[in-house]
């Protein structure tokens, strides 16, 4: 309801302004008002006039502001459809009116209203209103009173009424409601390609709105609105004629006005003109008579008809009717375009010609309309030839800028039109511009505008071209058929007669301009049209005209600085002499814009024409050979850089980027050959090898520039013919030949450059082929009898053969070997047919001179067999291993030969393969140990072969190819490099180990002996027999007149040393297979003698070989019986055979030296311990025995030839040592227990003075010989718990016991050795089981004693000191277990107990009283050492007395007693000796006799300890008291003594320090009541003083008749000590209660 709103404020704003002057109108306007309240809708206002009345009222009154609210009002009013269709005429007169009114507000508001009545349903469908309004508009148009402002108003209101009568006859007849506008002539693209397709979708709607009307005939009657537009056509052509219009009522009207209407109707509704037929006879009778009066140029032109604005309009009008009425204006348009043609050759202004080319620019320009003028005109012979006339006309208007004085300048100024309309701005001269500059620029706008006609042409050729081919009528220049003799479609005949008719006219016009022209923009345009009406002329098979504009083309392509010297024919037919682009290496080539936008239209046109070029070809690729040499030339440049960049900075040519965009052009024209016809291709490879013969010819001329050249186009030809190749795979045979056939004359060359190039495009055409997708189709399938692909393989390969065996140039071979590697690296698994003569040339390569060529087959041959042998046909593999083996043999370089070797290797695994998982004599399954023990079960009658393997091979054939490796091997096992034949014996072995679980019985039998042994037996007579002289080394020259040779490294030189080296190999191999497959080859018929002589072998290394030889024989043994041992796998006689052997080594001499000798032997120790450790299981008591006895042997053994070795170095021997280290290794084992005594014994017999021991022992070594034990056999049945009580083993060597007993005496003392064995003895004791320690442990005891009292002989050795550690360790562990044992368990261990403590007993007295706390001699004078055997001895007394005496032991009384008494007589050495020789002992001495003292003090006191008080405990105590008292009364009485003899001389410090240490002692001690019981006192002094003082000093009562003695003595300190033991009795007596006052 917004306009109820507006037009109320309207109405009120009416009724305020005529409030006062006009009160009816105020009245109405008010009366209105309220009749708008009452009413809802335009509809509604339209019945009721009463608003319209008063709107109509104020109209009248003619006032300014009343007309402008009233016309403003009515302008709603009919906008809204407000208005009655009666009311039309009155609203129509008072516009009338109002248009009459000076004022131009009022003026406009009528114009407006005009506008608006015709937009709505109001528009005037009668003459009369329509003429009425139309008449108001013209009116206001040619009054000359009206401002710019209404004139400019009412001319645009009367076009727009114009064009809504004619909208509105189109609607009443049913025509088509589109505009047919087409203005290319007005404004035109940056492109004239962008012209032509705008106008080619015009056209194409053009087409389809008038296929409409062309079903129906022209209609003669038109319709009431069609009548209104013809009398409004009638009228306006008056006008425009300079008459009257009678129906518009107007005498007349610029003839400018009316005919741009006349033209605005001409080119929108056509439709109209087409199908009424009045409105056509005006057009033809009226409008074209006009207008050809208009065009007439044969008299002056005077008036608005000589203007530029209305000679625009007549040439508009003129075009659109040959545009779009020249089909049935036939006549008036050839007039017309004659005409226009005629005017661009006469004497008329500039400004004229310029408007009569832009209209022919727009005709060339239209496909739809060149072509509508083409067939209608030059194709009828009736009619003359209007569009070759209008061509022709526009190639003179270009061709006469040459013949103008300012030529240049207007060159220059076309280039720059085409650059701004290539930018897409307008191009203008400045405004200061004189009138020189004025007129060059008219006359360079006449020849854009014709260039842009003719290359219009041009591109108009090439659309109807395509245009014929998207139809069917051509076919596409890429077709693969033949083209038909002649056309017969009606745009393809259009285009070939068009073609024939302008080609000419159009190459002399665009190729000058072309030639003179420098402007990127204009340049780029004219290469198009070369392009598209080249393009054109081969789908059209114009052969003619497509080989001249190729030819012009190539003329711009390439440029050098001597232009002039460029020498260039144009082709003009097939049959003329080619223009040759030649370009000399000398002159610096620079590429310019044109140059490089000439190059890639020309490589656009190849692309585009590549099936019907023919001949062409050879033209095209001089110029790509002379762009490619320009390309890597160091003297060529693009025209920026060579403007920019100085020749110092300027990089590599390749890197610029128009370089780089040309090459990969060039590349990609042949990469397209796989989409031309076969034809085609075979064109441009006939053309490449005319090229290349052209210019072999040239590289044996002697100028090297020439040559150097020729060499390029040969490189440009050959890479181009790759380039084919590889792209045309698919169909490569008929190719194939042609190709290849000039390679291998380049081969043949007697230049190497080409030698070289011909080898290289050989291999890449080669592997090009190979690679193919149709040769890996072929070769992924089932290989049969495929004779093509066989003729294609052989083919392929055969001109490598044909290379190698025509050439003697040796390049020439090694290329051939280069190229073969490469097929065989890359493509070689597709090769099926080739194989023979591929093997048999690297055969013959096999036994060249040159080392090169030996290593470049055998290059091929590793490719062969790494990684091909799968592919390999199986009829082939044996000839692949033959020349492997020939390589292998080969004496020309070394290393090949090492390597071939490992080929061999590779082959097995490939053969082996297709052998059966396990032996073939066996049945079902059967399971076999393998290595680390797993357990494979093999399926035999399973066969499992290669992925790729050919099912046709047998396993025999396998087996075959296997034997043969074999026999390979073994024959390089005998070669004289010793690098090659120790290479074989590995890999000989290593094929055995890897695939040996494949192999069956008789195989492995076969091999066996065949092979294996024969090796062993080979090499072990080569080494035994080859010469011991030394090489000399490879001489390196000479120096001082002597020669100087390599030096050899001393293990090597000798050919004896190199054949130890190849049998170590061979042992080590041997072990290999024993350590993998000894369960299989066990159960081979004669194994044990194959084993037997294996021994022989090993014993004869051992005894007679080097130290390498003798150490890999024994670790061959060594490896089969740890490997097996353990699973059980090692029968025991194989055991026991390895076990003699050894025996018999280490018991015999070898004719080794003694540094080997001892090598061996510890090796052989050492793999003894492992054997025992690994295969103690199978042990059992003569084993076991043996076993030591074999150890025993080795210690004596060394023992004797190595005397003096301790002597100089001070370290054990090394066989001791290997010994030492094994010791814990031989361990009984669990299930027989009773060996321990066994090995005890055994150790301890190492130990220092075992021979006296086993001689004086008397009787307490027959509590030993009772329980079975001698020197080399142990009985155990008397053992008390009884694990072996039914059992008695007897241990004797099984190698001679003559020799046992003999050698039974024989004593192995080395205090060095003792040292190192006493550590390793105490822990396997600890690790005995607890049976046999407690039987062993007294034997261990005694066996560290005699190491303990080693020390009177070497006090400064180690072997005391350790075995008084490892003695008192053992007391102190045995005494903390004693604690744990039950009753029981001591009661069964009884007797081995007592012999424990007797055995202690006598160590302790042995050595405490005869070597510890005396002056021994020795050697050291190291106070350190002193205190480090003082420490030691001080230890011994502290585990005997504050350990094992204050312990609750199982030792017996007589033993306690000899324990105490031992110390008692230690206690004694300083008392006992004389005045005049203490004073001689070292203080060490007096300190040991003072500790031993202090432990009986220990012993006898007691210290309310009754948590650790026992029987034992008491027991000690009471021995000791009765010892000591006995003791310190005879130091006490032996002090009063001496100091009585002595007098007044001093008395020693010993003896004094030893008499305070006793009263000191006496004074602290306290006695418990069980010990003083036994002290000899009266029984009254026993009871009191046990009533009266619980701290017992009994003691004191013993000795205080000496106390009392020694009050007297002269040392003021003994005299002190006395005094407080006095006090003690008296003390303990009671006195010190006793006083008198009491």
């Amino acid at each position: 309801m917004a306009f109820m709103a507006v037009l109320e404020s309207d109405l009120r704003a009416l009724s305020a302004e005529a409030r006062r002057r006009y009160p009816a109108i105020k009245d109405g306007a008010e009366h209105a008002i309220l009749k708008l309240r009452s009413l809802s809708s335009s509809s509604e206002i339209a019945q009721h006039d009463d608003i319209l009345r008063i709107f109509l009222m104020a109209c009248e009154v003619k006032t300014i502001k009343l007309s402008v609210i009233g016309l403003s009002c009515l302008q709603k009013l009919i906008a809204h459809d407000a208005v009655a269709s009666p009311a039309l005429n009155e609203i129509l007169a008072t516009l009338k009116d109002h248009g009459e009114m000076a004022d131009e507000g009022v003026q406009l508001k009528t114009l407006q209203t005009v506008l608006i009545i015709f937009q709505s349903r109001l528009q005037p469908d009668g003459e009369e209103h329509t003429a009425q309004a139309l008449g108001i508009c013209l009116r206001l148009l040619e009054n000359n009173r009206s401002s710019d402002s209404v004139r400019n108003t009412a001319a645009a209101t009367f076009r727009q009424a114009v064009a809504l009568i004619f909208d509105h006859v189109v609607s009443s007849e049913s025509l088509p409601a589109g505009k047919f506008v087409h203005g290319g002539y007005v404004s035109r693209s940056a492109s004239v390609t962008i012209d032509v397709n705008h106008s080619i979708n015009n056209s194409k709607s053009l087409e389809e709105d008038f296929v409409s009307l062309d079903k129906s005939k022209m209609r003669e009657t038109p319709t009431k609105a069609g009548k209104l537009g013809l009398r409004l056509l009638e009228d306006l052509t008056a006008l425009a004629a300079g008459g009257s219009a009678t129906w518009l009522r107007v005498s007349s009207i610029q003839r400018t006005f009316a005919l741009d209407i006349l033209e605005f109707i001409l080119s929108n509704y056509v439709a109209v003109f087409r199908t009424l037929l009045p409105y056509e006879q005006v057009l033809r009778h009226q409008i074209c008579s006009l207008l050809m009066t208009s065009l007439r140029t044969n008299s002056e032109i005077e008036g608005e008809t000589g203007e530029p604005y209305f000679r625009r309009l007549v040439l508009r009008s003129v075009a659109h009717i040959i545009r779009h009425y020249s089909s049935s204006l036939i006549t008036e348009s050839e007039v017309f375009l004659s005409m226009l043609v005629r005017a661009t050759s006469l004497d008329l202004p500039l400004w004229h010609r310029i408007l009569v080319l832009e209209i022919l620019r727009g005709f060339c320009v239209e496909a739809h309309t060149l072509r509508i003028l083409f067939l209608n005109f030059d194709m009828n012979p009736k009619n003359t030839n209007v569009v070759e006339g209008m061509i022709k006309a526009l190639a003179r208007v270009v061709s006469s800028v040459q013949f103008q004085d300012t030529s240049e300048e207007s060159l220059v100024a076309v280039a720059g039109m085409f650059t701004s309309k290539a930018k897409g701005i307008e191009w203008s001269l400045d405004n200061d511009a004189s009138n020189a500059a004025v007129l060059v620029a008219s006359e360079a706008h006449a020849v854009t505008l014709a260039i842009e006609g003719l290359l219009g042409v041009v591109f108009t050729v090439a659309t109807l071209t395509d245009e014929a081919v998207d139809v069917g009528e051509l076919e596409s220049p890429r077709c693969d058929s033949d083209p038909p003799a002649k056309f017969i479609g009606k745009t393809a005949v259009l285009c070939t007669t068009m073609v024939d008719s302008v080609w000419l006219t159009i190459l002399d016009a665009l190729s000058l301009i072309l030639a003179k022209s420098q402007g990127e923009a204009i340049v780029l345009e004219i290469l198009k049209g070369y392009q598209a009406f080249t393009q054109a002329c081969g789908v059209l098979r114009a052969v003619e005209p497509l080989n001249s504009f190729l030819a012009s083309l190539c003329k711009f392509t390439i440029s050098s600085s001597n232009e002039t010297e460029r020498r260039s024919r144009s082709l003009l037919s097939p049959g003329s002499k080619r223009t040759e682009v030649v370009v000399d290496q000398r002159d610096v080539v620079v590429l310019t814009l044109k140059n490089v936008q000439a190059l890639r239209t020309l490589f656009n046109i190849t692309h585009r024409l590549y099936n019907v070029l023919g001949p062409s070809w050879v033209l095209v690729l001089e110029t790509l050979a002379a762009l490619d040499r320009a390309i890597h030339s160091p003297h060529a440049t693009t025209q920026e850089v060579s403007a920019a960049v100085s020749k110092l900075t300027r990089e590599p040519s390749g890197q610029y980027s128009d370089f780089s965009i040309l090459s990969s052009l060039n590349s990609q024209l042949f990469e397209s050959s796989g989409l031309m016809h076969i034809s085609a291709v075979k064109s441009l490879l006939s053309a490449l090898r005319q090229l290349s013969h052209q210019s072999m010819a040239g590289t044996l001329s002697g100028i090297a520039q020439t040559s150097s050249q020729k060499t390029g186009s040969i490189s440009f030809a050959v890479e181009r013919m790759i380039s084919i190749l590889v792209n045309n795979l698919h169909r490569i045979q008929p190719l194939w030949d042609d190709v290849v056939g000039h390679f291998v004359e380049l081969a043949n060359s007697p230049n190497h450059h080409l030698r070289a190039m011909a080898l290289k495009a050989l291999d890449q055409s080669i592997s090009a082929v190979l690679g193919s997708d149709q040769f890996e189709e072929n070769a992924s399938r089932q290989r049969g009898t495929k004779t093509e692909m066989k003729a294609l393989e052989i083919s392929v390969i055969s001109p490598l053969h044909v290379v190698y065996g025509s050439c003697s140039s040796s390049d020439v071979h090694a290329g051939s070997l280069k190229i073969l590697l490469h097929i065989l690296e890359r493509h070689g698994d597709k090769l099926c047919y080739s194989w023979p003569n591929i093997l048999e040339m690297l055969r013959s390569v096999a036994g060249s001179s040159e080392k090169d060529l030996v290593t470049l087959g055998f290059q091929s041959l590793r490719v062969i067999m790494n990684d091909g042998l799968s592919t390999v046909p199986s009829e082939f593999l044996h000839v692949c291993i033959d020349v492997t083996g020939a390589y292998s043999a080969q004496k020309t370089e070394l290393n090949i030969s090492l390597t071939a070797i490992g080929l061999l290797w590779t082959s097995t695994d490939f053969i082996a393969k297709g052998l059966f998982e396990g032996p073939t004599e066996d049945k079902g399954r059967e399971t076999l140990d393998h290595k680390n023990g797993e357990k494979i079960e093999q399926t035999l009658n399973t066969v499992k072969k290669a992925n790729q393997q050919d099912p046709s091979i047998t396993v025999a054939e396998h087996e075959k190819l296997l034997f043969s490796v074999f026999s390979l091997l073994q024959n390089l096992g005998a070669d004289e490099r010793p690098e090659v034949r120790n290479s074989a014996v590995r890999t000989l072995f290593q094929i055995l180990g890897s695939h040996g679980q494949k192999l069956s019985k008789s195989m492995w039998e076969d091999c066996l002996w065949n092979y294996v042994f024969t090796t062993l037996d080979r090499a072990s007579h080569m080494a035994a027999t080859s010469s011991k002289d030394e090489w000399h080394g490879k001489e390196l020259g000479v120096r001082g007149g002597k020669a100087v040779h390599m030096l050899i490294h001393h293990s090597r030189n000798t050919a004896q040393k190199q054949w130890d080296e190849t049998l170590v190999l061979v042992f080590s191999g041997i072990a290999r297979i024993l350590r993998t497959f000894f369960p299989l080859l066990r159960s081979i018929t004669n194994f044990w003698s194959g084993w037997e002589s294996l021994l022989c072998f090993v014993k004869n290394s051992i005894a007679n070989g080097s130290k390498e030889v003798a150490l890999a024989a024994v670790g061959c043994l060594q490896s089969t019986v740890l490997s097996h041992s353990p699973k059980g796998n090692l029968p025991m006689p194989y055991l026991k055979s390895v076990l003699d052997v050894y025996d018999i080594i280490l018991r015999n001499p070898t004719s080794c030296n003694d540094m080997v000798a001892n090598k061996v032997k510890q090796e052989i120790i050492h793999g003894l311990g492992e054997v025992y450790v690994h295969a103690q299981g199978m042990f059992d008591s003569s084993m076991y025995a043996q076993l030591l006895s074999i150890i025993e042997s080795a210690i004596k053994e060394a023992n004797i030839t190595q005397s003096n070795f301790e002597a100089e170095f001070g370290h054990v021997p090394p066989v001791q040592r290997v010994v030492l280290e094994i010791f814990p290794l031989l361990r009984p084992p669990n299930h027989l227990p009773s060996l321990w005594a066994v090995f005890f014994q055994k150790l301890l017999h190492y130990l220092p003075n075992s021979d006296s021991f086993v001689e004086n022992e008397g009787d307490a070594a027959k509590p030993v010989e009772s329980r079975g034990y001698t020197s080399d056999t142990m009985k155990m049945s008397d053992i008390p718990n009884g694990t072996t009580s039914n059992k008695r083993v007897e241990v004797e060597s099984p190698s001679s016991s003559s020799d046992s007993k003999r050698d039974s005496a024989t004593t192995i003392s080395s205090d060095l050795f003792a040292e190192k064995l006493v550590p390793v003895l105490v822990d396997l004791f600890i690790q005995a089981p607890v049976a046999e320690r407690s039987i062993t442990f007294p034997y261990i005891i005694q066996g560290l004693g005699r190491c303990m009292i080693t020390r009177r002989e070497n006090p400064d050795g180690g072997l005391w000191g350790l075995a008084v550690k490892s003695f008192n360790q053992l007391l102190v562990d045995d005494i903390e277990k004693l604690a744990c044992l039950s009753a029981p368990d001591l009661t069964n261990n009884r007797h081995a107990r007592i012999r424990l403590w007797k055995e202690v007993a006598d160590v302790y007295e042995i050595f405490l009283v005869g070597y510890c706390g005396r002056a021994l001699p020795s050697n050291s004078l190291a106070a350190i050492s002193k205190e480090d055997d003082e420490s030691l001895e001080m230890e011994l007394l502290d585990v005997l007395g504050d350990k094992i005496l204050m312990s609750d032991i199982d030792a017996s009384h007589d033993i306690l007693e000899r324990l105490i008494i031992t110390l008692d007589r230690c206690a004694s050495r300083t008392c006992s000796l004389s005045v005049e020789t203490v004073e001689l002992v070292p203080p060490h001495c007096s300190r040991f006799s003072l500790t031993c003292l202090h432990k009986l003090f220990s012993l006898s006191s007691y210290n309310n300890e009754s948590s650790v008080w026992n029987q034992t405990r008491g027991e000690i105590s009471k021995i000791s008291v009765m010892i000591l008292m006995t003791r310190c009364e005879f130091i006490l009485k032996k002090f009063l003594t001496d100091e009585k003899e002595l007098g007044e001389r001093p008395f020693p410090s010993a003896r004094i320090s030893e008499i305070a240490f006793v009263l000191q002692e006496m004074a602290r001690v306290v006695m418990h009541p069980e010990t003083a019981s036994v002290l000899p006192l009266h029984p009254y002094l026993k009871g009191g003083l046990v009533e009266e003082n619980p701290d017992q000093r009994a003691h004191l009562f013993v000795l205080f008749s000496p106390l009392c003695e020694l009050v007297k003595s002269r040392n003021s300190r003994v005299r002190d000590l006395v005094q407080v033991l006095l006090r003690l009795v008296g003390t303990q007596l009671g006195l010190h209660k006793i006083c008198l006052t009491n």
